[in-house]
């Protein structure tokens, strides 16, 4: 299942599992505020389920080795994009790199400081956002999607001004679309985003890096931050 479908399979059939819902109970005598939860054959034929209606059959929130899997890998994941973004003031980044920069920072230490809190509650591993790793060559098996290598990163680190600029803007449109990978595999895992912390944060990672991927394309695209093709 491609990104567009999971986004139909999990937002466009809340409607028709919702309609069903509304059939078995008028069947039945019952009103759906009741609580009642739609039957396993009530519902569409291959279609994943929202997550609330996965919660009405349990009655607790459950989570899955992929959820915990994806806060584990995207701790590492924005932890190497802060490290990208906190070169732009010493790297003689543009006014524009430098305000995109700063927001990227600050958003995703804030999103670290939630998956740290959502794994120690639920009783699971916590990485540090250590960055001292990235730098070292032979790390590449390690790395999330969209990740860069050491050799890119020092790439990046030795480049100032207008090809800081250019080179930030590729690599971290690299990087985002890694992360939008790491999404789509975990509403593809079964049994995942049944916790509606990590639906939400999911649906939040997938929506706010696709829109900065889009304006950072805008800007490669305009040719004001051009420079000599890397070879």
């Amino acid at each position: 299942m491609n990104r567009a479908n999971w986004r139909t399979s999990v937002f466009g059939t809340s409607v028709t599992v919702f309609t069903v819902l509304i059939a078995a109970c008028a069947s039945s005598g019952a009103h759906p505020s009741s609580g009642t939860a739609p039957t396993q054959q009530g519902a569409t034929a291959g279609a994943k389920p929202p997550a609330w209606i996965a919660k009405m059959d349990s009655g607790r929130t459950r989570i899955s080795p992929a959820d915990v899997e994806f806060m584990q890998g995207m701790i590492h994941h924005h932890a190497q994009a802060i490290l990208m973004a906190g070169w732009a003031p010493t790297h003689d980044a543009s006014s524009a790199i430098r305000e995109l920069c700063a927001r990227i920072v600050v958003a995703q230490r804030d999103e670290i400081g939630f998956m740290q809190r959502w794994l120690r509650e639920h009783n699971q591993d916590v990485p540090d956002a250590d960055v001292s790793h990235f730098m070292m060559p032979g790390m590449e098996s390690m790395l999330m999607p969209g990740m860069l290598t050491a050799k890119q990163l020092a790439l990046l680190d030795s480049s100032r001004g207008r090809d800081f600029d250019r080179r930030f803007l590729e690599f971290m449109i690299m990087h985002h679309q890694g992360a939008i990978a790491m999404v789509d595999k975990l509403f593809n895992s079964q049994g995942a985003t049944q916790d509606d912390f990590v639906f939400k944060f999911a649906s939040d990672v997938d929506a706010d890096q696709s829109a900065e991927i889009e304006r950072m394309s805008r800007m490669l695209a305009s040719g004001s931050l051009a420079v000599p093709p890397t070879r």
